[in-house]
C-alpha cells in the first residue's frame, strides 16, 4: 500500500483500543453492547473520526446496529433509504470508501446533502464481515474537511480485520456454550424419564415400550410436557415414600 507511513503513536493508541475491546469482549456483555464498544474504540482509534456506527445488512435489509451519536444514524437512513451511499458500497464491494465530502456529491447526493447539513465533512467505510449473521460495514464521521488520509484507511482496516476475528470467534464461544447447555438439559431430560420408565415398569411389571406409552398418553391429555410428567411422577413417588 502507498501512502504515509503509520505513524508509532497511531499504532499506540490503536494497540490500546483493540485490547480494550478484547477485554470488554472477556465479559460476555450482549451482543449490542459489543457493537457500540467497537464503534467507541474506532473513533477513539482512528485520527479524525468524530462519530462511528455499524451498518449491518440482514435479510438483505440494512440497518445501523450500533454507533455513538445519533447523527451518524441520520446519515445512515439517508443512504438506506435512497439505496446508495459509501457505507453501502463498503459493504457491497468488500472495499474501504474514503470520501471528502467536497468530492462526494455526484455519486450520492442525498448522503453528501444531508452528511454537510449535520455538520459532517469527511467520512470512511470499512467492509466487516463477521458471518452469514453479520456483515456490513463500519462507518466514520469526521467534522473537518479533511476527508480521512491513506493512513487511517489502513488503520482502519486492520483494526476492522481484529474486530472481525474477535465477534467471529465470541459468536462461536456462545453458540458451542449454547449447544453444551442444551445437551445438559437434554441428557437430564432423558435421564428423569428413564427413572420414571423403570418405576413403571417395576411397579406395574410391563414393558419398557409400554412404560413410555403411559407416560406419553399422560403428557398427551395433560398437554404437559414429557419430561415434567416424569419428574413430577418421580418427585411425588419420592414424596410418598419419605417418612
Amino acid at each position: 500500500m502507498t501512502g504515509e507511513p503509520i505513524l508509532p503513536e497511531h499504532l499506540d493508541e490503536l494497540t490500546a483500543a483493540m485490547a480494550d475491546l478484547t477485554g470488554a469482549l472477556e465479559t460476555e456483555p450482549a451482543e449490542a453492547e459489543i457493537l457500540d464498544a467497537v464503534c467507541a474504540e474506532a473513533v477513539r482509534a482512528i485520527p479524525g473520526a468524530d462519530m462511528a456506527s455499524i451498518t449491518a445488512i440482514r435479510e438483505g435489509e440494512p440497518t445501523t446496529a450500533a454507533c455513538t451519536d445519533e447523527r451518524a444514524v441520520e446519515i445512515d437512513r439517508i443512504q438506506y433509504a435512497a439505496g446508495a451511499g459509501p457505507c453501502l458500497e463498503a459493504a457491497k464491494t468488500g472495499e474501504i470508501v474514503r470520501v471528502p465530502l467536497a468530492t462526494a456529491g455526484a455519486a450520492w447526493p442525498e448522503f453528501t446533502t444531508h452528511a454537510r447539513r449535520l455538520g459532517v465533512g469527511s467520512y470512511l467505510a470499512a467492509p466487516l464481515r463477521v458471518d452469514e449473521r453479520l456483515f456490513g460495514a463500519l462507518n466514520l464521521f469526521g467534522y473537518g474537511n479533511h476527508g480521512f488520509e491513506e493512513t487511517d484507511s489502513r488503520l482502519l482496516q486492520l483494526y476492522t480485520t481484529v474486530v472481525s476475528f474477535g465477534l467471529r470467534t465470541t459468536r462461536r464461544y456462545h453458540r458451542a456454550r449454547q449447544r453444551t447447555v442444551e445437551l445438559e438439559a437434554a441428557m437430564r431430560s432423558r435421564a428423569v424419564i428413564e427413572q420414571a420408565k423403570g418405576i413403571l415398569m417395576a411397579v406395574h411389571r410391563i414393558s419398557a415400550d409400554d412404560a413410555m406409552k403411559r407416560l406419553v398418553t399422560e403428557s398427551q391429555h395433560t398437554n404437559v410436557k414429557l419430561r415434567e410428567i416424569a419428574t413430577r411422577f418421580v418427585e411425588d413417588l419420592s414424596s410418598a415414600e419419605s417418612p
